[in-house]
Order: C-alpha cells, then structure tokens, then sequence
C-alpha cells in the first residue's frame, strides 16, 4: 500500500496542512492516519475510504445506495457476516463480492473460501455504512452486533449460570473451534482498532478471527480470571494456567500475557490430555534410527540429550521413551515445568519457582528416592546440569532437553553453562536433535520431477535418483488449502564414541567435534533424515528446507 497521507493530499482529498495536522493528532496514540482524519473531521469518510480503496488495489462500494438480493445475503450465515463484518453484495460468475471496512480484513476472503466453498472477492465501504447494512440486512443492533453475533451458538449448557454473558460464551467458542481445527496455541492480540485472533496449526499462524476493540478488555479480563491471573496487573507479564472440560476432553492450557504498546497480548498453549501419547514407532523414526533409540535408552546409566527449539516435540519423544521404559521394575521419577500430561506409573514433579522448588532442587530430593531413570525437563543453568551429570555417573539413566541448533552443539552448550568438558565427555551417551515437518495432505498431493538443485538441496545425487519423483502440496477441503496435514519429527542422531569423547576431553571446537562424529558415521544429520522422507513422499522439499536451514551451510535452494 502507497503511503496514505499522500495519497489523500494527491487526490485532493486533504490539504498539506490538513495533513500535518492528522500526524500531530497520531502522536502518542494507537491511530492510523485514516482515524486520525476522520476524528478531526477534516473529511468525509467516503473521500478518504475511496483513496484508501485505490491505494489497496480495491473497488469502493457505497453500501448507502441500493439494496442488496436475499438470496445474495443467504450465501453468508448471519452470525458469520456480524462477527467477521462483512455484508455479501452480489456475485459474479462463481465469485460472491463482499464488502469490508479495512483492507487487513482480505484475509477473511480465505477464511470464506473454505466455508463457502467458492472464489471471494472483497470491496471497501466505510465502516459507518457496513455497520448500517449489518443492522439493516441482519437485524443486529449497530453498538453490539460483534459481541452478539459471537455470543450466538457458543454451546455452553442451558444450566451455566454465566452461559448467557457474551464474552464467556466467546470464549468457550475459541477454545472448541481451536480443539476442532487442532491448534496448538491460541494468539490473542489488540491492535490497530481490533481484536485478532490467530490459531498455530501444524505449526504455522494462521487468522480465525477478528473482532472490536471494545471486546479486547472484557476478553482478557475474562481470561485472566480463568488461569487465575491478577486482572488489575496490565503492566507485567504473567503466567497462569486453565484447565476445561470440551465435549468430553480434559485439556489444559498454559497462558502467557505479554504487555505491549497496543495493549497485553495473551499466548495460550493448549494440552489435550484425553490425547493419547505418541508410541515411539509412530513418532518418525525411520527402522535404523527407532533401533538405535531404542539401544540407547536400554542402557543403564548415562545421559540422553534431545535438542531443538522450542515446539520441536522434545517432550513428546522423551514421553514415548518413559513410556518404552515403564515397567514394574524400574521407578522413573521427573521434574517438568510444567507437567504436560500424567503418566500412569511415573513419579512426576512439578517446578513451582515461587517456593524455591527449583529442577536442582527436585534433582538432589529425587537421587535420595533411588530411581533407576530420571527425566530432566530442560537443563537452564550449570548447578542443574552438574547434578545431572553426577546423577548419570552413579548409576542413573537421565533424559533431558537443551536449546541448540544441532546434535554437536548440544556438548559445547554444556560446556558453555560451565561443566568441566571431562564431565561431558564422561556422562553424555548420545544426543538426539529434532524438528518438526508438515506432513504432505494425502488427499491432495501430486507427484512432480525434481530439478538437480532440489536433490542437491537434500544431499541427493541425481544420478543414483534418476527417474525418482517426489510430492508437493496443492490444497483441498481436508486440509482447508494449505496442501499439509499433521506433523512428523525429523532426527538428527549422534552417538559418543571414544573419539569424540576424546575430542570433548581436550575442548576441540564445534567444528572439529561435528566432523569427527560424521567421519566416524556417529553422527547422523538432520537433512538426511529429512531426504529420506521426502523421497517416501511424507513432506516436500521446501519444509524440509525450512526446518532445516539453520543447521545448513547458507545458500541451499528453497
């Protein structure tokens, strides 16, 4: 979009001193220059929603004149049409034309794609004359339309003594389409006169919503009650969580607020305890890899590192290998902050940082309870990591996570946080990185031939490939048109061997401790992986790129 200001002086629409005037009135405030003109009244909004219009790459409708169809405005499900502000106004061939009142609002356009199953197109109207259709084609007042639109349908029980309040019904709506469309985080974030609403699915952001500004502070507010959080606090961070009972499923939510210019910004981590946890043969090992994970957790004493970052399915793989190594006969004790889901038979402990009940703490409480295997939620600090190194050298089986980029890094991480290197290279077995692909939509994808630099990119000669094709995505229904469908982990493995050990011994650099690992066949990378599964067709090149890159030499093709 064209710089608005000059736009508008350019058509006439504003003077330069009128200008001036608008971006003195923006100072210290949340105001584009649109509501900055149109506070001042130094135009009418019609003039200054053309410009806008022109500069967006939109028509202008003036919702003021004429009428629109029924059957037009049955296309759109009235609660849709309230919530999302938008008003249908004809259609065009396949494609329905509907009005919006921001050009951020295209993004609606997708949404309705999906649900209506046909091309939308969007025009500007201003946002008085939208508001005016929403009360006369659907009959919802100007003032609440939004908030009661949202409170329509959101299925809480008749027998809920809040279930007729707008907001705790919009609420309860968020976190049922989130399980629907399983999202792993909620984003709740104001700004720019509204509310948006973003759902990370397979790992990526995506917008589901957006709503008034007036709803921003009874949203949290209400939020902040759930995960028992101090509502009159808008200047810190918090940390709170919620637990709720959906159709039958326990979930839990982990809630983060953030404070920021446009206001506090919330990020909730939903937990789907009724899920079942992943076996560790589903979780993407290939035959070799799930055989060598399964040879390092059988040993006795030692410790395991997985790395990646975070929402990298760390604890997920941890998880599966507790499960592997659950039996009557061994005690396995953890220390999580926080306790995502209760094992049956697993002695689980939660860091509560306000008593002092740090992971070192729980770690010197835990060696005195005689466990056989110890999980470690991540290592922060050197007085952790060192009591979970001299935990593994008399005798215990520790699994723990750590912050890196790759495999190698995880030893000089160690070493970083202060742990003598002839500790490292004495108590860490092997170390597992990871990352978190899309798995191709099975319904959608479509076999093409890859280029040389595509087999390049993977570590693949085209030579001993020639005649191979691989998948991509392309998008339907099931996978509302992103061509992916659920996720799938990608291993990097390195195994400690006497040269290695030696190599950390002596604190070689990074370098020369990865090189080792690869010459000696101890160290399995991350793009391999990642080749091998796009040559089965499970992801495409370009996520495998994407996860990848940042343990790759720069200048690989995407």
């Amino acid at each position: 979009m064209t710089d608005l200001g000059s736009a508008l002086v350019d058509a006439g629409v504003l003077s330069d001193a009128q200008l001036r005037q608008a971006q003195g009135h923006q100072r210290g405030k949340d105001l584009s220059i649109v509501q900055a003109v149109l506070e001042l009244g130094l135009a009418a909004p019609e003039g200054v929603y053309r410009v806008v219009a022109k500069a967006s790459g939109l028509p202008f409708v003036d919702l003021g004149k004429g009428r629109i169809q029924r059957d037009v405005l049955d296309l759109v499900p009235g609660e849709v049409a309230i919530d999302q502000g938008i008003v249908p106004l004809m259609v065009k061939g396949e494609k329905l034309i509907v009005a919006i009142d921001d050009p951020l609002k295209k993004i609606v356009a997708e949404q309705l794609e999906f649900l209506l199953g046909r091309p939308i197109a969007c025009a500007l109207a201003t946002p008085v004359a939208l508001r005016e259709a929403l009360t006369r084609e659907y009959g919802a007042p100007e003032d609440t339309a939004a908030e009661e639109a949202v409170a329509a349908g959101m299925g809480m029980g008749d027998d809920d003594e809040d279930s007729d309040a707008p907001i705790v019904r919009l609420v309860t709506r968020t976190f049922q389409e989130a399980l629907s469309e399983r999202a792993s985080d909620i984003h709740v974030e104001p700004g720019h006169g509204r509310v948006r609403i973003r759902f990370r699915v397979d790992g990526m952001l995506r917008d589901v919503a957006e709503h008034p500004a007036h709803l921003a502070a009874p949203l949290m507010s209400r939020l902040k009650i759930m995960a028992r959080m101090d509502i009159a606090e808008k200047r810190k961070p918090q940390d709170g969580r919620i637990s709720l009972n959906l159709g039958g499923r326990d979930v839990d939510v982990r809630a983060s607020i953030l404070p920021s210019n446009h206001g506090e910004t919330m990020v909730m981590r939903i937990l789907d305890r009724s899920a079942n946890l992943i076996p560790m043969q589903d979780l993407g090992f290939g035959e070799d890899q799930l055989s060598w994970f399964r040879k390092t957790i059988a040993r006795p004493s030692g410790i395991v590192l997985v790395t990646g970052p975070t929402g990298s399915g760390k604890t997920t793989t941890l998880y599966a290998a507790l499960g592997e190594l659950n039996r009557p006969d061994v005690k396995i004790i953890t220390a999580e902050d926080p306790v995502e889901y209760h094992l049956q038979g697993v002695n689980q402990v939660q860091v509560q940082p306000r008593i002092g009940l740090s992971f070192a703490r729980i770690l010197r409480a835990m060696l005195r309870c005689a466990p056989n295997v110890i999980l470690v939620g991540e290592i922060r600090d050197l007085e952790t990591a060192e009591i979970a190194i001299q935990a593994s050298l008399t005798g215990h089986l520790v699994f723990s996570t750590l912050h890196t980029n790759d495999a190698p890094s995880a030893l000089t991480r160690l070493v970083d946080l202060g742990v003598k290197p002839f500790l490292v290279a004495a108590s860490v077995n092997a170390v597992l990185a990871q990352r978190l692909v899309r798995r191709l939509c099975p319904q959608c994808s479509t076999e093409y031939q890859p280029t040389e630099q595509e087999f390049a990119a993977l570590g693949l000669d085209p030579a001993l490939h020639a005649g191979r094709s691989f998948r991509k995505p392309r998008g339907c229904t099931a996978c509302e048109g992103s061509g992916y469908r659920g996720r799938v982990a990608l291993y990097e493995t390195m195994t400690l061997d006497g040269g290695v050990r030696d190599l950390v011994f002596r604190g070689e650099s990074l370098d020369v401790i990865e090189r080792a690992a690869s010459g000696s066949g101890n160290l399995q990378k991350l793009i391999l992986d990642g080749a091998h599964k796009v040559l089965l067709g499970v992801t495409s090149v370009q996520e495998v790129l994407r996860v990848s890159r940042a343990a790759q030499a720069a200048g690989l093709p995407s």
